[in-house]
Order: C-alpha cells, then sequence, then structure tokens
C-alpha cells in the first residue's frame, strides 16, 4: 500500500488500499482472535504459567499492537474513500499523505511490538 500510494495515481492506490483493506478483515482479524486463545492453550499443554513474566509482557506488547491495528483500518477505509474520490489525474488530497504517515507509524509500533512478543515466546525471558 505504502508503495502504491507512492505512485501518487488515486486508481491505483483505490484498488490497492481496497485489497490491503480485505486482506486485513480475511487474515489479521481472525488472527487477533485465534492467537492469544491458542497461546494460552499452548501455555497449559506446555505446563507454563500464564502469571510468568514473559508472558504478560507477551500479552500487553501484543494488545500494544491491537491497540495500534485499530485505527489502521479506519485509516486504509478513510484513504480509499479519499482516493476513489480524487478524479483521474487529480493530486491526492494532503490528508491523505497525512493518514498515511500516521498508518506507516502505527504499523511500526505493531510490527516491532509482536517482533519482540516473538523474542519472548522463543526465549522466555525478559
Amino acid at each position: 500500500m505504502f508503495f502504491a500510494s507512492r505512485t501518487r495515481n488515486p486508481q491505483v492506490v483505490a484498488s490497492v488500499v481496497g485489497y490491503v483493506v480485505l486482506a486485513d478483515w480475511l487474515f489479521t482479524a481472525p488472527t487477533v482472535i485465534f492467537q492469544p486463545l491458542s497461546g494460552v492453550y499452548l501455555l497449559h499443554l506446555a505446563g507454563l504459567r500464564l502469571a510468568a513474566p514473559w508472558v504478560t509482557k507477551s500479552f500487553a506488547l501484543y494488545f500494544l499492537a491491537v491497540a495500534a491495528w485499530l485505527p489502521v483500518v479506519w485509516i486504509q477505509l478513510r484513504l480509499k474513500s479519499m482516493a476513489l474520490a480524487t478524479p483521474p489525474g487529480a493530486k491526492l488530497p494532503e490528508l491523505y499523505w497525512k493518514y498515511l504517515r500516521v498508518w506507516v507509524a502505527l504499523g511500526l509500533v505493531a510490527f516491532f511490538a509482536l517482533l519482540i512478543v516473538f523474542y519472548l515466546m522463543v526465549a522466555k525471558t525478559f
């Protein structure tokens, strides 16, 4: 989506953002629900404590990532609407670029939070 936006072509942007929104609903939304449930179940199977420090930190970071993702969904819908409303050959509005910067920043927060969660799950320390 970032690179499609860099084309500055509203039709390309609207199409790609539409697919990104669809992918979020098909893949990310179910994962937001399934991942913590499966994590708790795997902790149970392994005989590990839910109150272990690395587990509580993992859940805190996971919820930070989810908190960053929720506004991303709204932003993506706004970006798609703005791109669809932009006539061919016209420039995307400045608000589009502001939202895109916020989208990137929130994506980085979620990415690094989940990267640390992955480390915690593997190392079981921290």
